[in-house]
């Protein structure tokens, strides 16, 4: 049977698919495009499971505020080529909105919920991934709400929320960008986790015992180590990238704000990388 334009225009509506492989799949399907529809999810799950153990380190980092809410999403790829492409990064803002108006809180509810369009969002995942020829994982998203949510992204790879009670957005901005650039561990120094805080004091034993002083005065080396780490890790007691001779803390007590929370993330950051030798595979080919 005969295969019409608009029976392909339509398939390629629902899946973002080629015209080539619409076309195709309609004809094996005799015309039957939910049964095209099916063969192509089916497809497409198969060839993202084969590509799914490829290691995907690039990506973005997107952002969606909506005044006292904001979402923060990571979306890996392989490349950072594709990281770029229209279809990559209307696919993560598809999933912030999906996020920010369905309250999804994990990154498996995420994947199991219904977009508009009828499908899943791993369903659109798999549909990509056969689209573009690459492995992409929604890697994690968090977030944040307070009387003031204010997100600053940096060339898409480096991404901060930072909630406020006070200020205004320029000062939401300028904490955001100073997040972005220092990467803090926690807000102030009580809340910095017991864990690293007994790691630090571990190496600071180690260093101090060297110094042959009586333990006593190591002590107090220690202790006095501990709480320039904690300063040195904690937000507020920083000095502000903008203007160094100004503390965080004593930036939001001219403003009368607080920072109720932050979350800071940066492409690919844990993830393992294959190192490539790229001499070695020439030398490889040209060897056959």
């Amino acid at each position: 049977m005969g295969i019409t334009a608009d029976q392909v225009k339509e398939l390629r509506e629902r899946t973002g698919l080629g015209m080539m492989e619409c076309k195709k799949a309609l004809v094996e399907s005799q015309g039957d495009l939910e049964l095209a529809v099916d063969n192509l999810r089916k497809s497409g799950a198969a060839k993202a499971d084969k590509k799914s153990g490829r290691i995907a380190a690039e990506g973005v980092v997107f952002a969606k505020v909506s005044a006292k809410r904001g979402v923060l999403v990571e979306v890996n790829s392989e490349t950072d080529f594709v990281a770029r492409s229209d279809d990559f990064l209307t696919f993560v803002a598809s999933i912030a909105e999906q996020i920010d108006s369905k309250r999804i809180n994990s990154v498996p509810d995420l994947l199991t919920s219904n977009l508009s369009s009828g499908v899943t969002v791993d369903q659109a995942r798999q549909a990509l991934v056969q689209k573009i020829g690459e492995n992409v994982q929604v890697r994690r998203f968090h977030c944040l709400e307070g009387e003031r949510v204010v997100e600053y992204v940096h060339n898409q790879k480096i991404g901060v929320l930072v909630a406020l009670n006070g200020g205004d957005v320029a000062l939401g901005k300028d904490i955001a960008m100073h997040i972005a650039a220092t990467n803090p561990l926690v807000v102030s120094p009580d809340q910095v986790p017991e864990a690293a805080r007994l790691k630090e004091k571990e190496i600071f034993t180690a260093q101090a015992k060297e110094s042959g002083k009586p333990d006593d005065i190591i002590a107090k080396m220690i202790e006095g180590r501990l709480r320039k780490y904690e300063a040195e890790v904690s937000l507020i007691e920083q000095p502000f990238v903008k203007n160094p001779e100004q503390t965080i803390k004593s930036l939001l007590k001219a403003e009368n704000a607080t920072v109720l929370s932050f979350v800071r993330y940066e492409v690919g950051e844990g993830i393992e990388k294959i190192q490539t030798d790229f001499a070695a595979e020439v030398m490889a080919a040209a060897k056959g």
